[in-house]
């Protein structure tokens, strides 16, 4: 997966609030500097899998300290757009994912499909729920994992509705 577009909009994002005053933590800016590291690695045949990984926990711990800083220096409209901007660069890096990914066991070939991992405020039956509501189907996998499969139009609602639901607390 391509997380150069979010890695980008993290650090534009960085760069504002640190003119605006805000103080950025080394361990937040060592991060953004490992996510960089870690997507050039993953861009290496046969290192996707664990760097990828990395990649959207450096993202993940960045986007998190960065959004809550947001929030308190930023008035609602300027979060809103930074928002926007982090929600269509996941988007494009998971359409870059589908792409990449175009054959799997069970998914019909005119269908899209995309890999999900439950996580604390997302657990496994809130995902089952979104994709009923974006007319998607499920497989589960053995690893706990989900394929969510449809139309590109359905994974696309699923991927916004997935954010809007990953960011809240």
């Amino acid at each position: 997966m391509n997380h150069r577009a979010t890695w980008k909009v993290l650090e534009d994002m960085m760069v504002e609030l640190w003119k605006r005053g805000a103080a950025i933590p080394s361990n937040v800016i060592g991060d953004l500097r490992s996510a960089k590291l870690m997507i050039q690695i993953s861009e290496v045949e046969g290192s996707r899998g664990e760097a990828s990984q990395k990649v959207e926990e450096y993202l993940g711990n960045v986007e998190s300290f960065l959004v809550t800083e947001a929030q308190k220096a930023l008035s609602p409209e300027t979060v809103d757009q930074w928002l926007m901007r982090l929600e269509e660069a996941n988007a494009e890096a998971c359409e870059e994912r589908i792409e990449e990914n175009k054959f799997i066991t069970g998914v019909p070939r005119d269908q899209k499909w995309v890999r999900v991992e439950p996580i604390g405020n997302l657990p496994t039956e809130r995902i089952l729920q979104i994709a009923e509501e974006s007319s998607l189907s499920v497989n589960p996998q053995k690893d706990r994992r989900l394929i969510v499969y449809g139309q590109p139009e359905c994974i696309k609602e699923f991927l916004k509705k997935m954010t809007v639901e990953a960011n809240k607390k």
